[in-house]
């Protein structure tokens, strides 16, 4: 649960866009879109594996991005 400390005198507008930042921060919304499907842990890991061959292969110079 998200917990905005907000004076009296604060404008409303303030206090949204605190909430929002911090709820953007939570990782939230990023956790909800991941549990609507199961993913296999061996996709998870092809992926993980095949994301760090791009960055290395763009940090070698190989790959134009």
């Amino acid at each position: 649960m998200l917990v905005i400390d907000s004076k009296d005198c604060e404008n409303i507008d303030k206090a949204l866009k605190k909430y929002k930042k911090k709820f953007e921060k939570s990782k939230t919304l990023l956790q909800l879109r991941e549990r609507q499907a199961f993913i296999k842990p061996s996709i998870v890991r092809r992926g993980q594996v095949l994301k760090a061959i791009y960055k290395q292969q763009l940090a070698s110079g190989k790959l134009e991005g």
